[in-house]
């Protein structure tokens, strides 16, 4: 089931979430997020392991973040446009340098993002 029936609720989780990314506090940035999260992002391969670009797992991700806010000091996301699917959202926003970026984000009934597909304007990763 969508938790996000209405654009209002799907609009109000896109705001929480960039704002949480936004005050580089892990814990808020992780609340967001099921312990069986499944992430896929080009920037795995740079943060985790070069030969991989999925990571699995709250423990994963943990650090994944972490090394992403280490990496990027100046990380601020700005919000563009959020499209609301039947089990999903895409959540489009600018990224770190200046990229383009949009995520499509699968829920479980609890609201918490279970799969994350991110996507890069065609700038080299």
């Amino acid at each position: 089931m969508n938790p996000f029936l209405s654009p209002q609720k799907a609009q109000a989780f896109a705001n929480d979430w960039i704002a949480a990314w936004n005050s580089r506090d892990l814990d808020r940035i992780l609340k967001h997020y099921s312990p069986n999260i499944e992430l896929s992002s080009p920037f795995v391969s740079r943060l985790i392991n070069p030969n991989q670009n999925t990571i699995r797992g709250m423990a994963v991700l943990r650090v994944y973040i972490t090394r992403a806010l280490n990496a990027y000091p100046d990380l601020c996301f700005a919000f563009r446009q959020i499209y609301v699917g039947a089990e999903s959202v895409i959540l489009e926003y600018n990224s770190v340098e200046d990229r383009q970026t949009a995520e499509m984000m699968n829920f479980d009934d609890a609201g918490l993002i279970t799969k994350v597909y991110a996507h890069y304007s065609a700038i080299s990763l």
